[in-house]
């Protein structure tokens, strides 16, 4: 995991140097994870690449740039979502050279059908954060952003709980 956020759209020019045509950032995208839009037209995006090899890229989009957070190999995709989800909202942010700052986004789209897990990594997302007052005050801070996510998530339906990473270790947690 680099220690800032690498510029894709340099990777992708350096690797292509001296050959014929381009490859723009979105060619390469194998799903989107998570995306946030706020009413001001601002949007964030959380989308992998997916390597034969099955390691996963994940870069976001900010509108302004795209840049690569980190790469996981884990299981399934919806596995190695999850643990980069985790890790995200754990630190936020921050392990991967990124913030969450501002007000909560009005609108978010998951590739992702676990509610509890999401509403569980907006918690930590959000916690300590200039999001999380204009949320609300309520003394459960957790029923707030499960009332939040119902009026704002579109996701898939739920078909099976997310795999977390403290239910492989619980040492972790």
């Amino acid at each position: 995991m680099p220690h800032e956020p690498l510029d894709l759209d340099d990777i992708v020019h350096q690797a292509l140097a001296g050959e014929d045509g381009s490859v723009g950032p979105d060619a390469l995208r194998t799903r989107v994870v998570l995306r946030m839009e706020w009413t001001s037209g601002d949007r964030w995006e959380l989308w992998a690449i997916t390597l034969a090899s099955g390691v996963h890229i994940y870069c976001d989009s900010s509108g302004v740039e795209t840049r690569v957070l980190a790469s996981a190999k884990r299981g399934s995709p919806s596995e190695a979502d999850g643990f980069f989800l985790e890790r995200l909202a754990e630190s936020h942010g921050r392990l991967f050279g990124i913030e969450m700052t501002g007000a909560p986004p009005d609108r978010v789209r998951s590739s992702i059908g676990d509610r509890a897990f999401l509403a569980d990594v907006f918690v930590e997302l959000f916690e300590d954060t200039e999001a999380a007052p204009a949320l609300g005050t309520a003394p459960d801070f957790h029923a707030v952003v499960v009332a939040w996510l119902d009026r704002v998530l579109s996701a898939p339906a739920m078909t099976r709980r997310q795999p977390r990473i403290r239910d492989e270790d619980p040492s972790l947690h």
